[in-house]
């Protein structure tokens, strides 16, 4: 953007009065503390500094409090003015629950809910993707890998395919998004938790932009903390930094956490005020709530008490097993059975206590510490910090939620139940909207084109009730303008009345 080469174009342009805007968009890539931190954008400083004259305008979908002021001093930007519009997208459903089998949980949650929509899953590594998606298409769905290690005409081949055909599945680590404005994506599902809320809140955004209903879900578990805030500790930028991106995850570990509405929470991350939405997990179908303050001290005690008889540090399930009275090879081994703790949390289930650790490490009342074997091997062990004294003292409460990633029921498939836009719909209707979304995939092939270029699933809704006989019929439609209805208006009635004939 800032080569010798550019910026010559750029200086013949406005040399000859032809540079009358720039428009920085993703401008959140300018700030450090922004989810998808671009060095290279820092550079757009120079617009400032060479063309002084020409205005500019920075544009960004997620960016809270601290990366807007960050921004703003990227960019030179301090006389200017701010819109911030509303962050809320009701049309979209926020549903996390705890991971335990996470293609078993995505595979219900798609069966249920979304077989044969378009949706987004995201991973955190390319290995994941890949075989994340080959495992999707071996259940039937017709998935596709997304990754920056992928050919680039492999990753562009995938891309085209998405945006033409319904009915893909995206498996994808984070470079699939930019650029990407599909209105009919039905669902996003995160397999592994985000870092950060503005990373979760624009690749949820990617959902439902025709404004018909979209699922947000996602799967967390300890060992998202665990490697998040492993991430965090080792990379190699300064303690001011390292302390904003903690205090980031935290807040999205929170929105995890949560027992009140989701949206209300996330909104507020971003500034904004609102009431409870009604259409989350939460809202629908309240969790219990379960006091794990003293499961908290008892784990940070038989944590001291480890170290304090071996001058060791373990990892997670060493500590569990020796707190629920597990006399494994490895207990018995350093005599860890004859700690006072051992056994005195019996009471307290796996999935209670992996709770209890993951808001112990969010909150930085427990850290991490990599050991590595002399054959090599790392694996990462607990150790108390300064933040465990209070929850220790009894100082600090550890209010958690139940668990909600039990199977429960099995529910009917979604095989045969109607599309989102067409729920509405009588018997009749729905017919000619399956039909007329067949013709649609016809001519988008036809033509190369993606499929809401033709027409968007809500206009095909609306043309399916309305049951049009003439092509007056079909005007007033929303998406049915006068050049669709000169191109497509004959098609549209055949199809339709096609539908009638075969009912």
């Amino acid at each position: 953007m800032t080569t010798d080469r550019f910026l010559g174009l750029l200086d013949g342009l406005h040399a000859r009065g032809q540079l009358s805007l720039f428009a920085i968009d993703e401008a959140h890539c300018v700030s450090q503390w922004g989810h998808d931190f671009r060095p290279e954008y820092r550079q757009l400083a120079v617009l400032h500094e060479r063309y002084a004259g020409v205005p500019r305008i920075a544009l960004t979908a997620t960016a809270d409090g601290l990366t807007r002021a960050d921004i703003v001093q990227g960019l030179r930007l301090e006389q200017a003015r701010q819109f911030v519009s509303s962050f809320d997208r009701p049309n979209i459903r926020y549903r996390i629950e705890e991971k335990k089998e996470p293609l078993t949980q995505l595979m219900r949650f798609i069966d249920r809910e979304h077989l044969g929509d378009s949706g987004v899953v995201y991973c955190q590594s390319r290995r994941r993707v890949e075989e994340l998606a080959q495992a999707l298409c071996d259940a039937g769905l017709t998935a596709l890998p997304y990754h920056a290690g992928l050919p680039p005409e492999v990753r562009q081949a995938n891309q085209d395919r998405f945006l033409r055909e319904d009915g893909i599945v995206m498996v994808a680590t984070i470079a699939f998004g930019m650029g990407i404005d599909k209105p009919d994506v039905r669902f996003v599902a995160h397999v592994d938790m985000p870092k950060n809320i503005e990373g979760y809140y624009q690749e949820t955004g990617r959902a439902g932009r025709d404004g018909l209903h979209a699922d947000a879900w996602m799967a967390y578990g300890l060992q998202d903390v665990v490697n998040q805030r492993r991430m965090i500790d080792e990379s190699p930028a300064g303690e001011e930094f390292k302390a904003v991106m903690r205090g980031k995850l935290d807040a999205l570990l929170a929105l995890a956490e949560a027992t009140d509405c989701r949206r209300v929470r996330l909104l507020a991350y971003f500034g904004e005020e609102s009431e409870p939405c009604g259409n989350c997990d939460n809202c629908l179908n309240p969790p219990a709530v379960w006091d794990g303050t003293d499961a908290a001290r008892k784990l940070l005690s038989t944590i001291y008490r480890v170290h304090e008889a071996s001058g060791l540090t373990f990892g997670t399930g060493h500590i569990m097993d020796i707190l629920r009275g597990k006399a494994t090879d490895k207990v018995q081994q350093f005599g860890h059975e004859k700690l006072s703790t051992f056994g005195l949390g019996a009471q307290y289930s796996e999935a209670q206590l992996r709770g209890v650790l993951r808001q112990l490490l969010a909150a930085g009342a427990v850290g991490l510490h990599r050991v590595t074997t002399e054959g090599g091997h790392s694996f990462d062990t607990l150790a108390l910090t300064e933040g465990s004294r209070p929850v220790l003292r009894g100082e600090q409460s550890v209010l958690l939620r139940e668990a909600t990633a039990a199977a429960g029921p099995k529910k009917p498939r979604r095989a045969s139940a109607p599309p989102v836009a067409a729920a509405n719909l009588g018997q009749d209707a729905q017919v000619r909207f399956i039909n007329l979304k067949a013709w649609r995939a016809e001519v988008a092939r036809e033509h190369n084109l993606p499929a809401y270029v033709i027409f968007h699933d809500a206009t095909l809704a609306a043309i399916a009730e309305r049951n049009p006989a003439t092509l007056e019929d079909l005007q007033g439609i929303s998406g049915m303008g006068a050049k669709k209805l000169e191109a497509y208006g004959a098609e549209v009635l055949r199809v339709c009345g096609a539908g009638a004939a075969a009912g």
